[in-house]
């Protein structure tokens, strides 16, 4: 029976594709499962036999923890550096996206406002 290893939900591309070569090199069977056309179904890397679970997932926990030290260390570097991205800088890449995810929150909390305001106006009035 296939077993789930990896859901591959806002995994990075050469993530995925380290993973997919860590399980073929060591001859391990898998398959994915993809977001569908409508982003509902679940992304993931499966295990056709649960039987290579524990060896898979010893494997995976290996290349996390190697991956999750290099990331930090890629990171600490370009902090260094002073070339890691900042707030600032994603505003400067995208700023039409950023004013319009503002912009959407700014309507969120003031209609979540608006809301208690109203039905507690309701409340003194009864």
């Amino acid at each position: 029976m296939s077993k789930i290893l990896f859901k591959l939900n806002g995994v990075p591309d050469d993530e995925a594709n380290d993973v997919r070569a860590l399980l073929s090199d060591n001859d391990i069977d898998f398959f994915e499962t993809a977001a569908g056309n409508w982003g509902v179904s679940m992304p993931a890397i499966w295990l056709r036999d649960e039987n290579q679970f524990d060896r898979a997932r010893a494997l995976l926990d290996e290349y996390q923890q190697a991956r999750t030290i290099r990331m930090r260390e890629e990171y600490d570097s370009l902090k260094k550096s002073g070339k890691h991205k900042t707030l600032l800088d994603a505003v400067k890449e995208r700023p039409v996206l950023f004013i319009v995810h503002l912009a959407v929150t700014i309507l969120v909390i003031y209609l979540s406002l608006r809301l208690v305001i109203d039905i507690s106006e309701i409340g003194l009035k009864e």
